[in-house]
């Protein structure tokens, strides 16, 4: 008889980490509200006034007076994400990684994508569109100038303008503008401090951020580019408890995040439903 069944094993001292995908649309809006959240369904109402317009002066005539209007948008925090994950005594005693900060670390990740998908899914609120199209590398830069036009016409500030894109479009950006558009991500922060995830380089205007949170139907992808003042977004991590469970030898670690967003200038979004080609 062998001596294989007393072979030991051995636990390696990290937890293998799963491929994550760039997220991009969070870092990419505007957000002053965050930390100032007390429940799910709080409300932040956002003021503007009207147009001011501008009227003929004539010499020893009276000035006709008009006055102010002012209107609200309201941001609704409505959505409400957790997570709750068991781990019991004996896997944590048998395993020489950190088991715990895996897990927390995999969660927030988790709660980060549904952030950023959530964000992503309110493409249908630009108020602009390009028509749809079969993207090619022959056709990309008209796709993208058109959507460029859109914005320009619709008087949006060029800076801060930005473009998530799923790696095929970017990989037609590249071959339809190689030097431009760069091959792999580098360091990008805004000017109010926020890093950014998948930046790729600057193309007609637009940050260009890759992503494969794209909303998608099969082979259709719906892009959309936007000023980061188009879209008012707000999260706040409200809780985060490590318990003993009481039914079992264990631990458990659980979280709750509120978050809401509402695309507030919509016409400072062009959407484009693009196909692959």
């Amino acid at each position: 008889m062998g001596l294989e069944n007393f072979v030991p094993e051995m636990w390696w001292g990290m937890v293998f980490e799963r491929l994550r995908a760039n997220l991009v649309h969070a870092s990419a809006v505007t957000r002053p509200f965050d930390g100032i959240l007390a429940n799910a369904g709080d409300e932040v109402h956002i003021s503007e006034i009207e147009p001011i317009g501008v009227s003929n002066y004539s010499k020893n005539t009276d000035i006709t007076w008009s006055n102010t209007t002012s209107y609200s948008k309201t941001l609704r925090v409505d959505q409400a994400k957790y997570y709750a994950r068991n781990l019991d005594s004996i896997d944590k005693v048998q395993a020489n990684a950190d088991l715990m900060g895996a897990i927390a670390s995999e969660a927030g990740y988790g709660m980060a994508k549904a952030e950023d998908d959530f964000i992503a899914d309110m493409y249908s609120e630009a108020g602009n569109s390009v028509t749809a199209a079969t993207v090619t590398a022959g056709n990309i830069l008209v796709n993208l100038s058109n959507m460029q036009y859109e914005l320009d016409n619709a008087n949006v500030p060029t800076d801060g303008r930005v473009f998530p894109i799923h790696p095929w479009y970017h990989q037609y950006l590249v071959q339809a503008a190689t030097g431009v558009v760069g091959h792999t991500s580098v360091p990008k922060v805004f000017s109010d401090g926020m890093l950014v995830n998948g930046y790729v380089g600057t193309l007609f205007g637009f940050d260009l951020l890759v992503t494969t949170r794209i909303n998608s139907a099969s082979t259709v992808y719906y892009h959309w580019a936007f000023h980061r003042s188009a879209i008012a977004f707000v999260s706040q991590l409200m809780e985060v408890q490590a318990v003993q469970r009481e039914a079992r030898f264990g631990v458990g670690l659980k979280a709750l995040s509120l978050y809401g967003g509402k695309v507030i200038r919509p016409e400072a979004a062009v959407s484009c439903t693009t196909t692959k080609g």
